[in-house]
């Protein structure tokens, strides 16, 4: 069996002007709008789709609905400016960077319309085997 490759995760926003322009930001990449309620961000080969269904068209029927522990992680090469760009850039409950159990230095942090979001240092990346 092949392995499958993850290609795009949809991340549901109800402002798509204010999420291209804060991942855009803390990306420090303009990403692609690819239409009204659609803005691509491509994440080292897995789109990050940022996905507003009232700018699209679409029926937001009953909403997204998330666990409290559902983050969408991020490996990055410097830990510290991309916590700095998400301050800046309008990120909320932003955690202190910690070094996990399991090695990997991380923090946690909202964007500005609510979604989890958790950057880890990727020279500590455990990825679950030794």
């Amino acid at each position: 069996m092949t392995v499958p490759h993850l290609y795009r995760v949809i991340l549901p926003v109800s402002d798509i002007g204010l999420a291209a322009k804060f991942y855009g930001y803390v990306f420090q990449d303009d990403g692609q709008r690819v239409s009204p309620g659609r803005h691509y961000f491509d994440c080292d080969g897995v789109i990050l789709a940022c996905y507003d269904p009232s700018a699209d068209g679409d029926d937001v029927g009953q909403g997204w609905l998330h666990h409290e522990n559902q983050y969408l992680y991020f490996s990055v090469s410097d830990l510290v400016a991309v916590r700095d760009r998400i301050e800046k850039g309008g990120g909320r409950n932003l955690t202190e960077i910690e070094s996990m159990p399991w090695g990997e230095r991380v923090f946690y942090a909202l964007d500005p319309l609510g979604s989890r979001l958790s950057f880890v240092d990727a020279s500590t990346l455990f990825t679950g085997s030794e």
